[in-house]
């Protein structure tokens, strides 16, 4: 072995100071410095310079100073030229910076396409010339229990194109003469049953990748890709798990051409970081998927599935929440039918963005509907919330406005709660911000609610609106209620005399939110007013006396004779006869009878007994309790509604083919 300058023989690990042979282990002087090897002359100690010396070059002298710290050029092997050091550190960084970039553009993505397609487009053609990504089908969510057999699905595929213009993504990898050395016989099967104790499930469980000429990764891969497929020999193949944080959800088969070097060892710590990364953003995939499942049913839920069409009215809305991220809010809107065509029109906004905002307008609305249902003053319908807003907690705070709409009075009583006020567009096409008292929010407590009536002529329409279509960071609320007002009009402008369609309406009223307006959830409701005109309405006050029964049949006959319903003078005096005679019963004060010629012919008896009729089967032995039988097999539609000074029966009967209401 050749000695160093110094005469001392190098050390074989390092090529660097003495080695551990018995020649290296001198004495200790007085002046505590190694002593020369037996037959070599002491030379005088001077100090050595703080780099480290290359490996000795022939006939022992020393090599040339590497420029490294003395600790690295210590780590390097034995007779390692500096070159190679340096080469070797240069691709460790370039692998970090690889890996960084990689998991980066895998971490940016949000649902599961995302973060597969991030894996996919980092590693071809950079790491691999084709990878394919197996997941777990169905994948599981968070705590749940998988599913068994454990089943993996052909997610994914990518490959370098033949062609410039070859397209990379595809359902699966085919074969080709790129790939026909790394995957035999035809592409690689769509799904895959990981057979308990079998060589796949091992190298699942093992969490590590492997090389694919390894023993258990030639022994998984075949069932993993399918019979008769065959991958690279050599390291050009690694198989690694894809593992969550909970447990494993799929594999990842990185592929290299034979024309490429092979993979490394230090390849498969990539491949495992890429794994792993991977594993977790489709964790995060799948529960924000559930997510936003979750926060689409609750929101879809919480709103009308489709709008009532009362007579009288015609009802159109949208909804659109503040951003894709955030689609889950507090605005709702609701349209509430009521006894006499009436129709209660509800929008509300709870403060926040969030499900606990969501469940609180659940609430409220559900208070509304009852309450509505209750035919309550929108007043006392707006206390009534507030106090259930209490109820919920001090900071539940949100806005309403109630209005409730008389087709036959052409009449709209509206109460609001701290609400931007609504506005109605004129048939001529004049838009009026109209005059409500704002009141104070819900939820504040101790304050009282004021309610207005309104005209609301024949082809009018309402706009009900929360504050996120007219308040934004770029303009205050009144601003946003001036352009609105200007879009309407604009908008009526195009259509002359007649009122434009109700759906092309709030298309155009959305419309006039930029990009930069969306800062809040948009509920918006319009109607439009058509009312029901008066010559189509019969009413009468009735005393309740054993004979009202027969003076309601006589009262009935002479409307339907002038309405030219001679056709439905039967059916009408028989029902109205067994309506009336239950109510004239118990009741202590006049009922009223009323007869409204729509598209149905609807008839209305109110009494002041607040109890609710209900529908049994008679006995053969019983006297009554006919009634409602009778009612419910011969009219189209019939209910009961519970009014504030009692209640209101009513029955549907379908008109005659030929028959045809006049014009409100």
């Amino acid at each position: 072995m050749p000695e160093d300058a110094h005469g001392a023989v190098p050390d074989p690990r390092t090529g660097l100071g003495p080695g551990p042979g018995p020649a290296a282990t001198p004495e200790p002087g007085p002046d505590h410095r190694p002593r020369p090897a037996a037959g070599h002359e002491a030379e005088p100690h001077h100090p050595e310079p703080a780099t480290a010396q290359g490996p000795p070059g022939p006939g022992g002298t020393p090599g040339r100073s590497t420029g490294l710290p003395a600790e690295a050029a210590a780590q390097r092997p034995a007779g390692a030229p500096a070159a190679d050091m340096s080469a070797l550190a240069a691709r460790g960084g370039e692998r970090l910076r690889y890996v960084g970039a990689a998991t980066r553009r895998i971490a940016r993505g949000i649902d599961l396409d995302e973060i597969v397609l991030g894996l996919c487009r980092a590693t071809v053609p950079t790491f691999a010339d084709a990878i394919l990504v197996y997941l777990r089908d169905p994948l599981p969510v968070g705590d749940e229990r998988p599913v068994d057999p454990v089943m993996l699905r052909l997610r994914r595929t990518d490959r370098i194109p033949a062609e410039a213009d070859t397209e990379t993504r595809m359902p699966l990898l085919p074969s080709g003469p790129d790939l026909s050395p790394a995957l035999g016989g035809g592409p690689a099967a769509d799904l895959c049953e990981v057979r308990a104790g079998g060589p796949l499930a091992e190298v699942l469980r093992g969490v590590r990748p492997v090389f694919g000429d390894s023993a258990a990764a030639r022994a998984a891969l075949p069932e993993l890709l399918g019979s008769g497929r065959t991958v690279a020999m050599g390291h050009r193949t690694i198989l690694a798990p894809l593992r969550g944080r909970r447990r494993v959800i799929g594999a990842a088969v990185f592929i290299r051409r034979p024309d490429r070097p092979p993979f490394e060892r230090d390849d498969l710590l990539v491949a495992a970081q890429l794994a792993t990364h991977t594993a977790l953003g489709v964790d995060k995939a799948v529960l924000y998927g559930r997510e936003v499942y979750i926060a689409d049913e609750l929101q879809r839920t919480m709103l009308p599935d489709s709008l009532p069409q009362p007579t009288g009215v015609r009802l159109a809305s949208r909804y659109l929440p503040a951003a894709e991220t955030a689609r889950v809010g507090g605005d709702w809107y609701d349209a509430i039918p009521l006894p006499g065509n009436r129709v209660a029109l509800v929008v509300g906004d709870v403060m926040g963005h969030s499900m606990t905002s969501a469940a609180i307008m659940g609430q409220l609305r559900t208070t509304a509907q009852t309450l509505a249902g209750l035919d309550l003053p929108p007043q006392e319908v707006l206390h009534h919330l507030d106090e259930q807003a209490q109820r919920l907690g001090t900071d539940r705070m949100a806005t309403c406005m109630y209005a409730v709409y008389d087709p036959v009075a052409h009449r709209i009583v509206v109460a609001n709660a701290g609400h931007p006020p609504p506005v109605l567009l004129h048939r001529g096409g004049r838009a009026e911000v109209l005059r409500v008292p704002p009141g104070a929010p819900i939820g504040v407590g101790g304050v009282d609610f004021e309610a207005v009536e309104l005209d609301a002529p024949a082809g009018a329409t309402l706009m009900l609106y929360t504050d996120g279509l007219v308040e934004s960071r770029i303009r205050d609320v009144w601003t946003g209620i001036n352009q609105l007002s200007e879009r309407l009009t604009e908008t009526a402008r195009l259509t002359g005399p007649n009122p434009p369609p109700l759906e092309a309406l709030c298309d155009e009223v959305l419309d006039m939110l930029g990009p930069g307006d969306r800062d809040d959830d948009v509920a918006l409701l319009a109607a439009r007013f058509e009312g029901i005109a008066p010559s189509d309405v019969a009413y009468w006050f009735l005393d309740p006396k054993a004979q009202t029964a027969g003076q309601a049949r006589r009262l009935a006959r002479r409307a339907l004779s002038r309405w030219d319903l001679e056709e439905l003078t039967d059916p009408v005096e028989l029902l109205v006869s067994e309506v009336v005679t239950n109510a004239v019963r118990y009741a202590e004060r006049p009922i009223t009878l009323r007869l409204l010629r729509t598209d149905v012919l609807r008839c209305e008896v109110g009494d002041d007994v607040p109890q609710l009729p209900r529908l049994r089967q008679a006995r053969p032995s019983d006297e009554g309790g006919r009634g409602l039988y009778l009612v419910n097999r011969m009219a189209r539609r019939w209910g009961a509604t519970r009014l504030s000074t009692g209640k209101v029966v009513w029955f549907e009967l379908a008109m005659p083919p030929k028959a045809t209401a006049h014009p409100g």
